[in-house]
């Protein structure tokens, strides 16, 4: 499988990369050409695209032949309000765009709990622009004639991975090493039952097999 990954060189992206190979091509999208190396170091391809600037017919020609895409690009902490909307939104939309135009039907996005919901009294401007950018782009993808899945992970942590999760439409806050996650959406891409589908998930008791299988 040839999987390409938007914002390759993100914490999440890189132990999908290293997860897919050596079975799958992963290749990861980034902006700046000197983390093409970290994207090689993990097991995948690094081609240099900055989705902030890239045209759709651009996109369109990395995409093209590809299995599926995984959005798991992200402004990231330390970014304005503005880069929530230009990246965590207006990227994902150009992802999708592409991939329906290319004709590669599976799409899997990262998300983030909380989304869809109004941000809590009291937030502030940032935290606020960015549920407001995820949320848009979900419900842009769910518009869409995709083979969607819309994965909502609780509190990222580095901790290393247990295999273990609690995965469901709708689950209690709480959070889940990047590992898991990970391992997650390489069970998802190999569960095309999960389309149309968002789930949320959080560290839990359930071998992620079992999780994705029980969906």
């Amino acid at each position: 499988m040839r999987i390409i990954i938007a914002g390759g060189h993100g914490k999440i992206a890189l132990r999908l990369a290293a997860r897919l190979a050596p079975e799958s091509q992963a290749v990861g999208l980034v902006r700046n050409p000197a983390h093409v190396a970290d994207v090689e170091a993990a097991g995948g391809q690094g081609v240099v695209c900055d989705l902030e600037r890239a045209g759709v017919d651009e996109v369109i020609g990395i995409v093209e032949g590809a299995d599926a895409v995984v959005f798991a690009a992200g402004a990231g902490p330390g970014s304005g309000a503005a880069r929530k909307d230009t990246v965590d939104r207006a990227a994902s939309v150009l992802m999708a765009d592409a991939a329906e135009r290319a004709g590669v039907r599976r799409f899997v996005q990262i998300s983030a709990m909380g989304t869809g919901k109004p941000p809590a009294p009291g937030s502030d401007e940032v935290w606020a622009a960015y549920i407001k950018a995820k949320t848009e782009a979900e419900e842009d993808l769910r518009r869409r004639d995709l083979d969607w899945t819309i994965l909502r992970p609780g509190r990222l942590t580095d901790e290393p991975g247990t295999g273990r999760v609690l995965l469901a439409p709708e689950v209690p806050r709480g959070a889940v090493p990047r590992d898991d996650v990970a391992a997650v959406i390489v069970a998802l891409l190999a569960s095309p039952g999960t389309a149309g589908r968002t789930l949320e998930l959080v560290s839990g008791d359930t071998p992620i097999g079992e999780a994705v299988a029980a969906l």
